[in-house]
């Protein structure tokens, strides 16, 4: 059953070209109609994964093709984060050009984060810049990735070391493609609009009350967290489009990121842990580190761990079925991008709706906590 609400628009309004995000149920099938008042011409090339193209490519093409756009190829990449590498890269350029774009041509992303970032990538460099349409396919991509402009692939030496600032002209976020995500990808996603709640503050009650709802597929729940997420996102980039602000703006949104990245990194991306796990297991510590910092009430990582917990997300290192040593994780969190000088920068809360950043916090105390949560060494 299609929700025959009309699509919430939101507005990203940047200082290059301000774009939309358009959130509602049945977009793809319409997709055509909506994007194309955002483009230079009726011609695009899609670029998908091989699993979500099967599930959702032909309703794409049909949705483009009633609007009278020429799709110049439907390209698909192997699923899953190896996609992100110079050889795929390399691959989809050429593919690109051999279908024969040129400058009028729009890239669509149509998938994932992995899909989105690489998509996005060669649209920045194809002919040193095409127009860029995102559909996220996940609700990680839908209230995450697709917003802010951020492409790249990964590099031997760590994730997302090669890539480009390049805003899409428009994201098409369809909630009615959740219904065919697994139930622990839709959980992992979760986990980010758990975060932005934590940030906004309102939409945290939103999530105590509201979140297993999302989880367990609710349309109304799952549009209000795509909708509610992607504003705050939009806020946010808006105001520091190319995280150049060290203290507020974006560096806000890693909120949970500096530990999960660092539990990620060790878990080798093999799929044992997803991203949005490995937040989940972050934003619980960054509660606890606040804590410890005599920042906020005692309470507050028991709320989050709790709520995080009762949606089905591992809310505790010790959750994991795997063991870590200590000497890893700082190790980890040390060469970690958002490292400067050395010294650890976490973002805390002093509650739901008050986050900042800290540059100087005492690794003994990290060091602590990680021990006390079961990290041996």
């Amino acid at each position: 059953m299609h929700d025959h609400t009309p699509p919430a628009r939101l507005p990203v309004p940047l200082s290059g070209r301000a774009y939309e995000v358009v959130v509602g149920d049945g977009l793809l099938a319409r997709a055509g109609g909506l994007i194309a008042p955002a483009l230079p011409a009726r011609r695009v090339a899609i670029v998908s994964d091989a699993s979500v193209a099967g599930l959702h490519l032909p309703t794409l093409e049909v949705g483009l093709r009633e609007a009278g756009f020429e799709i110049r190829a439907s390209l698909t990449v192997p699923p899953g984060e190896a996609s992100k590498s110079f050889s795929q890269f390399g691959t989809l350029m050429e593919d690109l050009l051999a279908a024969g774009i040129d400058r009028q041509t729009a890239v669509v992303a149509l998938g994932g984060g992995v899909v989105g970032d690489l998509a996005g990538y060669a649209a920045a460099s194809a002919l040193r810049g095409l127009p860029f349409v995102q559909i996220p396919t996940t609700l990680l991509a839908q209230v995450d990735s697709s917003v802010g402009g951020k492409t790249g692939i990964n590099l031997r030496a760590g994730k997302n070391l090669a890539g480009a600032f390049h805003q899409p002209r428009i994201v098409l976020a369809d909630t009615g493609v959740l219904s065919t995500l697994p139930s622990r990808e839709l959980r992992a996603g979760y986990a980010e609009v758990a975060k932005h709640g934590l940030l906004q503050g309102a939409l945290w009650d939103w999530c105590e009350a509201n979140g297993a709802k999302a989880v367990a597929g609710d349309a109304a729940a799952l549009r209000h967290a795509v909708l509610e997420s992607c504003r705050l996102k939009a806020a946010v980039v808006a105001a520091d489009e190319r995280e150049e602000s060290p203290e507020g703006g974006r560096a806000l949104l890693n909120l949970g990121h500096t530990f999960g990245h660092a539990i990620e990194a060790e878990c080798g991306y093999d799929g044992s842990l997803l991203h949005g796990e490995g937040v989940a297991i972050g934003l619980g510590l960054a509660a606890r580190l606040s804590v410890i910092l005599g920042l906020c009430e005692a309470t507050l990582p028991e709320r989050v761990e709790a709520h995080l917990s009762a949606v089905g997300l591992p809310a505790r290192l010790s959750h994991l079925p795997r063991r870590f040593t200590l000497a890893a994780l700082m190790a980890r969190m040390r060469k970690d991008k958002k490292v400067r000088d050395g010294a650890l920068r976490f973002v805390l809360l002093r509650g739901p709706g008050q986050a900042f950043t800290k540059d100087d916090v005492d690794p003994a105390l990290v060091e602590a906590l990680l021990r006390s949560e079961g990290a041996q060494g």
